[in-house]
C-alpha cells in the first residue's frame, strides 16, 4: 500500500488527474452507471426502482414505471443511475437471405376467441415497443412475418424465432418449452423457407388456413375469395392475411391453390400441401365431380334420368370435361375421371388385357350350342366414347372399368349365349363373319342407350369343350376340306392331260409350221381379198343406195314440183278458160243477136271452118285444067261458074242459108260477106303449088 501511494505522489498532476477520473468511471462501471454496447448488439432497459411505482398491467411499462422499458439502447457509452437499471445487452435479430422469421408478442392486447394469430402489424412495430403497444398490438404469435434483414427488436417484448434459434431475454424457466415446441412446428411446416413451387415438378400449392371463421356447416372447402384484378382487394395468394380476412376469408383447406412461383406464407396462418398437377393426356378427357360449389341447374335435359349435368364451378359432375391439357385443379375440392376418347378395345379373352386396362377382369363367354356343345367363346369389342358424352357415361356408371364390368360383360355375355344357342357348333365356327355383321348391327343400339358407339365386334374360334369335342368337329371340318380340295386337284389334273394333249397338237403343228403357214398366209390374203371386194361391194350397194334415194327424193321433190305446177296451170287454164268461155258465150250471143239468129251464126263458123281448113291443107279445090259445064258452055256464061261456085250459090242462097231478110229480093250483108271469103280462101288455094 505504501508502494502504491508513493508511485501516485511520483506522478505529475496531470497524470494524477487522468487516474483519478478513470478510478471514478472504474467505480462508476462496477456500480453499473455507466455501460458499453457494442454495435451489434442492443441494450433492453429494466428500470429497478420508479416513483411511478411498478406497471399495473402487462410486461412493458410504457409511463416510466419500474419493469421493462419500451426503447432499446443501441451501440455506445450509456450512462445509468446506479442501482436503479438493469441492463440486458442482447444480440440484433438478423434474417438471412431466403429465410423468415416470427415473431411472438408478450405483451400487448388479448387475441379475440376465434383468432388464432394476433392481427397484422407493420414491421416497424417489431422495433419500437411503445409503437406496437399503442397501436393496439395484441399479445401472442403474429401474423405478420420477419423477412430478410436486421432488426433491433426489444426482446423482452417480443420472441423471434428462427430457423437457428430462438431469441428472446427468459422471464420464466417454463418458456424455453413453449418456445422451443412453436420452433419446431414451424419446422414441421417447413415455416422457415418460403413455399417455392417450380414448373419441372409439376406440382401446386393446396393452402390450408388456420386462422379466420369457420367453414359454414356441410362445406369442406373455403371458396376463392379477394379480388386479384384489384392490388388494394387482393390478398396476393395468402401472403397477406389481413386483406384475406377482410375479404371474406374463411380457416380451412381453400379451393384457390398455388401455381409456380415463390410465396411468403406464414406457417402460422396457412400451410401448403403439394399435389401433383391434373394431366389430362392426349386420347383422354377428365370429368369433373365438384365436391363444392352451390348447386346448379341441370344441364343434362329431360330425357336423361341418371342424375344431374352443371356448369363449371358449380357442386356436381359438371357438363364440361376437361380436355388434353395439364390443370392446376384442387383435387380436394373435386375428382376428376379420365375418360379415354380413344377407341377402347375390351377382350373377353382371361389371358389377354387391352391397353387400358379395363378388361383384366372378363374372360371367354360360355356358350351352349344348338347340337348340346358347350364351347367356351373368344371375343373382342371396340367401343368409343364421345369426348361430349363423357360427363353422362361417368354420372350413370360412376366410372368407366364400372361400366365394363357391371353393365357390357353380361349385356354383351348374355347376347352370344343366345347366339349360340341357334346355331350348331359347326355353325358357329363356319359363319362367324355373318354373326359379327349381325352382332354389330343388333348390339350398335343397345350400346347407344349407354352413350357409347359400338365400333366393331371380333369374333374369335371357340374353344374346346369337354372331351375336346371342338377339336373332334375341327377334324371333320378338315377331312371334309381335304375331300373337296381332293375334287379340286383331280379337276385341276384333268385339265393338265388337256393341256398336254393341246401341247402334242401344237408341237405337232411346229414341225408343219411352214406348211400351215404358207396355207394361212394364202387364207389370210383370200380372206382379206375377200373382205375388201365385200367392202367394196358394201360400199357400192352403199352408193346405189343413197343415190337411189337421193334419185328418188329429187323424182318425188320434181314430181311434187310439176304436180303443184300443173295444178297451178291447170287452175289459171281453167280460169281463164272459165273467163274466156264467158267471153265467148257473151260475143256469140252479141253476134246471133247481130246475125238475127243462132242459124246465121252457125253457117258462119260452118263456112270459116271450111275455108281454114281449104287453106291449110293447100289442097286444089279448083282443077287446074277448066272443063266447061253441061250445055257446052264456054266458060263464061252464067252457069260457067264451076262446082265451087255452084256450092257457093247453093250455100249462100236463101233457102239454104235462109238469110235472106223477109221481103228483100237479094242476101243479106253477112251473107255476101260470107261469100266472099269463101272465094278468097279457094283463090289462096288454087294459087299454092301442088304439094
Amino acid at each position: 500500500m505504501s508502494d502504491a501511494l508513493a508511485a501516485f505522489s511520483g506522478l505529475g498532476p496531470v497524470a494524477a488527474v487522468l487516474l483519478c477520473i478513470v478510478g471514478f468511471l472504474f467505480v462508476l462501471y462496477l456500480a453499473g452507471a455507466v455501460r458499453y454496447i457494442p454495435n451489434t448488439r442492443i441494450g433492453v432497459v429494466e428500470k429497478l426502482i420508479s416513483g411511478r411505482g411498478s406497471v399495473k398491467s402487462g410486461l412493458i411499462a410504457l409511463e416510466g414505471e419500474a419493469g421493462f422499458q419500451p426503447q432499446v439502447l443501441r451501440g455506445g457509452w450509456h450512462f445509468m443511475m446506479p442501482l436503479q437499471y438493469r441492463l440486458h445487452i442482447v444480440p440484433l435479430v438478423t434474417i438471412p437471405q431466403g429465410k423468415l422469421g416470427y415473431v411472438f408478442a408478450r405483451d400487448g392486447e388479448a387475441l379475440k376467441p376465434a383468432q388464432a394469430l394476433a392481427h397484422s402489424m407493420p414491421v416497424e412495430a417489431f422495433s419500437d415497443a411503445a409503437m406496437f403497444l399503442t397501436q393496439r398490438g395484441q399479445k401472442g404469435p403474429q401474423r405478420t412475418i420477419l423477412r430478410e434483414g436486421t432488426y433491433a427488436i426489444n426482446l423482452a417484448q417480443f420472441v423471434v424465432i428462427t430457423q437457428d434459434e430462438v431469441r428472446y431475454i427468459p422471464l420464466a424457466p417454463t418458456e424455453i418449452e413453449v418456445f422451443s415446441n412453436m420452433a419446431t412446428m414451424i419446422q414441421e411446416r417447413r415455416g422457415f423457407t418460403p413455399v417455392v413451387i417450380t414448373g419441372a415438378n409439376d406440382q401446386l400449392g393446396v393452402v390450408t388456413v388456420h386462422d379466420g371463421p369457420a367453414l359454414a356447416n356441410g362445406e369442406i372447402i373455403a371458396p376463392s375469395v379477394g379480388d386479384t384484378q384489384d392490388t388494394e382487394k387482393t390478398h396476393n395468394n395468402f401472403q397477406d392475411p389481413e386483406r384475406f380476412l377482410a375479404a371474406g376469408g374463411q380457416r380451412g383447406r381453400q379451393l384457390q391453390v398455388l401455381v409456380d412461383g415463390t410465396y411468403y406464407i406464414n406457417r402460422l396462418f396457412a400451410t401448403v400441401e403439394m399435389i401433383p398437377k391434373t394431366v389430362i393426356e392426349v386420347g383422354y378427357v377428365g370429368v369433373v365431380v365438384s365436391y363444392t360449389g352451390a348447386s346448379g341447374e341441370d344441364l343434362s335435359g329431360t330425357e336423361y334420368k341418371h342424375g344431374e349435368l352443371v356448369k363449371r364451378g358449380f357442386r356436381g359432375v359438371w357438363s364440361e370435361p376437361l380436355l388434353p391439357g395439364k390443370y392446376a385443379f384442387n383435387t380436394f375440392a373435386g375428382h376428376v375421371i379420365p375418360v379415354p376418347t380413344t377407341n377402347i378395345i375390351l377382350k373377353w379373352i382371361k389371358s389377354e388385357s387391352g391397353s387400358h386396362r379395363l378388361d383384366e377382369n372378363l374372360s371367354e363367354i360360355s356358350l351352349i350350342t344348338k347340337d348340346a356343345f358347350e364351347p367356351s367363346l373368344p371375343l373382342s369389342v371396340v367401343v368409343h366414347i364421345d369426348y361430349r358424352k363423357a360427363p353422362m357415361v361417368i354420372q350413370r356408371f360412376g366410372d368407366i372399368k364400372r361400366l365394363v364390368e357391371q353393365t357390357l360383360d353380361p349385356m354383351v355375355a348374355a347376347y352370344f349365349k343366345n347366339i349360340g344357342q341357334t346355331r350348331t357348333l359347326i355353325q358357329l365356327i363356319q359363319d362367324r363373319s355373318a354373326i359379327q355383321l349381325q352382332a354389330a348391327d343388333e348390339m350398335h343400339a343397345k350400346f347407344v342407350q349407354y352413350n357409347l358407339e359400338l365400333q366393331e365386334v371380333l369374333i374369335g374360334t371357340p374353344s374346346s369343350g369337354v372331351g375336346n369335342q371342338t377339336e373332334q368337329i375341327l377334324t371333320q371340318l378338315r377331312s371334309r376340306q381335304i375331300a373337296e380340295e381332293q375334287v379340286e386337284t383331280y379337276a385341276r389334273q384333268e385339265r393338265a392331260a388337256i393341256k398336254e394333249r393341246e401341247l402334242r397338237e401344237v408341237e405337232a403343228r411346229a414341225k408343219q409350221q411352214t406348211h400351215l403357214t404358207e396355207s394361212e398366209i394364202g387364207i389370210s390374203v383370200q380372206s382379206n381379198q375377200g373382205k375388201a371386194e365385200l367392202a367394196r361391194s358394201q360400199q357400192q350397194a352403199e352408193q346405189i343406195r343413197t343415190l337411189a334415194s337421193a334419185e328418188a327424193e329429187k323424182t318425188r321433190i320434181l314430181a311434187e314440183g310439176d304436180a303443184k305446177r300443173v295444178r297451178a296451170m291447170a287452175e289459171v287454164e281453167a280460169e281463164r278458160a272459165a273467163r274466156v268461155g264467158i267471153a265467148q258465150a257473151m260475143a256469140v250471143e252479141e253476134q246471133v243477136r247481130a246475125y238475127g239468129g243462132p242459124q246465121f251464126q252457125l253457117m258462119q263458123q260452118v263456112m270459116n271452118r271450111f275455108a281454114e281448113a281449104i287453106q291449110e291443107s293447100k289442097v286444089d279445090i279448083v282443077p287446074r285444067i277448066n272443063m266447061s259445064g253441061f250445055g257446052g258452055g264456054d266458060g263464061k256464061s252464067g252457069n260457067g261458074g264451076g262446082v265451087l261456085e255452084t256450092l257457093l250459090s247453093i250455100l249462100a242462097s236463101d233457102r239454104l242459108l235462109g238469110m235472106v231478110q223477109p221481103g228483100s229480093a237479094t242476101g243479106s250483108p253477112e251473107a255476101e260477106a260470107l261469100k266472099k271469103k269463101i272465094r278468097d280462101g279457094i283463090s289462096a288455094a288454087n294459087t299454092q303449088p301442088p304439094s
